[in-house]
């Protein structure tokens, strides 16, 4: 499914300002945010996509990659196919929006600015080393975390017995309390968390013995994780409702499984490309030679044609990393480099020292051949 433009999704032109982009979204924010909304999954959708929409276009490099390339420009941020690339830091700030709002205009919304304090458990973070054949083929894992679960005698209501849960006397039910304070404009209603019941807006006669009145249990689990082909490190997956359940029945939260790639023996990553280094020998660089060269799949033979010169690239094509979620594969790009013997026998001695009376008359200097040490220079240095 294609993703909605974030421009559409926050209702602004393609050349609005950051102030714009910005009202737009804590307008949606209000509307949209789980804790005004508790339950309705469509809402809280609508917020994360809101929240996903403000994250690119308030940030000005990635605006503009996403301006240019559209979704594929963050996709090596965000990833797919349920891969997170935002945490949806701006998302906090509707909390001081709805703070503001709930002690200024307090009397507009009926008091009703903040709901009953959520229940909602807290996500964990799990990080999972991978190697890069592990992230090329993709992989499934089963990760051991500890969390907090229902408690079981309670049935995670937090009661001893059903009949100890009782409605606040304080707020009724409501999870809030409102006071009333006189001003230089009027009467403002402040709109606070009920100070009796923390929110929850219900009581608690006698709590049950096993969790202490909070109906869950801190217990070790086992989750089964399945890593998409193509991932890289960074990527994390978000393991809906797998998190600490809530206070007394309230939902769970998630778990973050965050890709940490190991280092490897042979090969480094370059977006879905693969680098190797090959070293030759002066003769093999001279003379051409069939080189055996591993890749992510196997061993494949490389014709080095003479003359190859150090920092030499090769390509091998669709031997490197598959794309994420996607078709087709990168490449594996050999890097030639010419290395030196340290210890030679008497009669390789005598072998370099003739050769290197041949090779008297052809030595390279930047007046004699500029172009060389240019490419030298560049391979060496990036220049």
């Amino acid at each position: 499914m294609n993703k909605r433009d974030y421009y559409d999704t926050l209702g602004v032109a393609r050349s609005a300002s950051e102030d714009e982009i910005k009202k737009a979204y804590r307008k949606l924010a209000m509307q949209f945010h789980p804790d005004r909304n508790p339950g309705d999954e469509a809402a809280e959708e609508k917020f994360r996509t809101a929240a996903e929409a403000y994250e690119v276009l308030s940030d000005p490099e990635k605006r503009t990659r996403y301006d240019q390339f559209g979704h594929q420009g963050v996709a090596g941020d965000f990833g797919s196919g349920g891969f997170q690339w935002t945490d949806f830091s701006h998302a906090g700030d509707f909390e001081d929006i709805l703070g503001n709002l709930g002690g200024i205009f307090g009397d507009f919304f009926g008091g009703r600015t903040r709901g009953r304090a959520s229940n909602r458990g807290t996500d964990l973070r799990v990080n999972l080393k991978l190697t890069l054949e592990e992230l090329a083929r993709g992989v499934s894992k089963t990760i051991r975390i500890k969390r907090y679960m229902p408690c079981e005698p309670c049935d995670g209501s937090g009661a001893a017995e059903p009949n100890s849960v009782r409605i606040c006397p304080t707020c009724h039910g409501q999870g809030q309390v409102q006071q009333r304070a006189s001003s230089l404009f009027g009467v403002v209603m402040n709109v606070t968390t009920c100070p009796n019941c923390q929110g929850q807006g219900k009581t608690i006669d006698r709590p049950c013995g096993t969790c202490e009145g909070q109906g869950r249990q801190m217990k070790t689990v086992t989750v089964k994780v399945d890593i998409p082909v193509g991932a890289g490190d960074g990527n994390y997956m978000r393991l809906q409702g797998q998190g600490h359940a809530g206070v007394r029945g309230g939902a769970a939260g998630d778990v973050l499984v965050v890709i940490e790639q190991e280092p490897h023996e042979f090969f480094e990553r370059q977006d879905d490309d693969i680098v190797y280094v090959l070293p030759l020998s002066f003769s093999q660089a001279a003379l051409g030679d069939q080189a055996e060269v591993p890749t992510l799949t196997g061993k494949v033979r490389l014709t080095i044609p003479p003359g190859t010169q150090f920092g030499k690239v090769f390509r091998l094509r669709a031997k490197g990393m598959p794309h994420l979620n996607g078709y087709g594969q990168g490449d594996q790009l050999v890097k030639v480099i010419v290395w030196t013997p340290t210890e030679l026998s008497g009669r390789e001695k005598e072998l370099y020292r003739e050769l290197s009376g041949l090779d008297s008359g052809r030595t390279k200097t930047p007046e004699n051949d500029r172009g060389f040490f240019n490419r030298i220079r560049e391979e060496l240095f990036g220049d």
